[in-house]
């Protein structure tokens, strides 16, 4: 416990006034600590992402799949209400009205009139009142029927139209989360950058301390370094940029920080032929199944136009109590059947199966051009996984060659055989080598990503 004395100079304060003070010097010592606090507080939470991972986020939050599950609901909506009219469509009311009739206008004659007391043909007011349940079933209608078909085919064109949007949002994350892996290691080749110039400059400095070297080698080397932080700034930019990319495409709040688990690698993988390639994507692509689906929604809606020529039956019917009173009103029914010929529209129906004769045309020429579109992206997707294959192999190489050139030219100049343009070059060369590797990496696993798309294989490949 810690107790305050007054001291002889403070005769003059009054208690309160110490009280302040003291509570003063506790809220100046309590600052820091909330500022760390509040410091820790705004510290970005952190999210560990796989690929995988990612890929399943963008299935669950991504807007563009969110909204075809909505058209999904929607498309089946519209197909029950298309099955409500074939079913029994059951209605009632209670109708209760005071009225007059002019009993001349139904063609009796005034003489009668007269003698049923009613000589202006105008009865007296009275009541009427009315309860009745109808009924209206359709027997037969070949049109409607084809326009049930039709929405529900539209429900399915709908869920395969959802899982092309699925699928394409996939290989997009994909390709992104590979961008965003480009850019890390776009940015660890250049801090390797940056540490070399650093090696180099002090190298260069030793020399010239030496006698060996000259100021211009050591300028030579400053303005690499500098250089290189100025890479380094702009790679780090698109690493930012990247990731920004990639949370927009997920879905998720931009207040978070990814780190990617995955990393930007060669994999060793078996590649079918051009013709087995396309033979799976022909049985596997949505996009094709879903162009089949409304060739035959465009067939159906023009089958239901069609069959309005068609005469259909319905069932008419209804059974209630009417009566001048409500507790004197007795049970009345009616029932029946109509049959409908269509005879004459002013020829609407005419043109409207014209128009859809036109919609089935239009969807097989878009089913050609689907195909068309499938065998171009396999085959180009084949031809980009083979180069880029091949360019794996030739970064490689040629990274291996930079490091042994810069190692050569770097004894020379310590042994103070050249100046240092030999090593600058050699610099250049290595860091030339790192972004080539880097970006051969990133067409390899971008185009492995197209061709599981291109093939309709893209869910095996996560």
């Amino acid at each position: 416990m810690v107790c305050f004395q007054p001291s002889p100079g403070l005769k003059g304060y009054s208690m309160r006034t110490l009280s302040w003070a003291v509570a003063g010097i506790i809220v100046i010592l309590m600052f820091p600590l909330k500022s760390m606090a509040d410091e820790h507080s705004q510290t970005p939470p952190e999210l560990r992402l796989s690929l995988h991972d990612a890929i399943e986020a963008a299935i669950d939050n991504n807007v563009n799949v969110r909204l075809l599950r909505e058209r999904i609901a929607a498309a089946q909506s519209a197909a029950n209400t298309s099955l409500g009219a074939l079913l029994p469509n059951v209605s009632g009311y209670v109708n209760g009205r005071n009225q007059t009739v002019n009993l001349a206008a139904f063609g009796i004659p005034q003489d009668k009139l007269s003698g049923l007391g009613v000589p202006g043909g105008v009865t007296s007011p009275f009541d009427v009142y009315d309860a009745r349940a109808t009924l209206v079933q359709n027997l037969f209608s070949l049109s409607l029927l084809q326009r049930w078909r039709a929405a529900k085919t539209g429900t399915d064109v709908a869920v395969l139209e959802a899982e092309v949007t699925k699928r394409d949002v996939m290989s997009t994350v994909g390709l992104l989360y590979m961008e965003a892996l480009r850019a890390d290691e776009a940015v660890k080749a250049r801090q390797a950058d940056l540490r070399l110039s650093e090696e180099l400059l002090k190298l260069a400095r030793d020399r010239k301390d030496a006698g060996v070297a000259t100021g211009l080698d050591v300028t030579r080397e400053e303005v690499q370094l500098e250089n290189n932080r100025q890479r380094l700034l702009v790679s780090q930019n698109e690493q930012e940029s990247g990731r920004l990319n990639l949370i927009r495409a997920l879905g998720i709040a931009f207040d978070v920080r990814l780190i990617l688990t995955d990393e930007l690698k060669f994999t060793a993988m078996f590649v079918q032929g051009p013709e087995d390639a396309l033979a799976t994507a022909r049985q596997n692509r949505a996009e094709l199944r879903a162009q089949e689906t409304r060739q035959k929604l465009a067939s159906l809606s023009l089958s239901s136009v069609t069959n309005e020529r068609v005469p259909a039956l319905s069932l008419n019917g209804d059974y209630g109590w009417i009566g001048l009173k409500p507790d004197e009103a007795p049970a009345t029914r009616t029932i029946g059947i109509t049959l409908s010929v269509p005879i004459f529209d002013g020829g609407q129906r005419e043109s409207r199966i014209s128009e859809n004769r036109s919609r089935v045309r239009q969807e097989s020429i878009r089913m050609k051009d689907v195909s068309d579109q499938v065998t171009l992206e396999v085959r180009n997707a084949l031809l980009t996984l083979e180069s880029s294959t091949q360019q794996v192999a030739v970064a490689e190489k040629g990274l291996e060659l930079a490091l042994k050139e810069l190692a050569f030219a770097r004894d020379r100049f310590a042994a103070g055989l050249v100046t240092n343009i030999e090593v600058t070059n050699a610099q250049t060369s290595v860091a030339r080598a790192r972004d080539n590797l880097i970006e051969a990496l990133f067409r390899f696993n971008a185009s492995r990503i197209n061709l599981a798309r291109a093939k309709g294989e893209i869910e095996r490949l996560f």
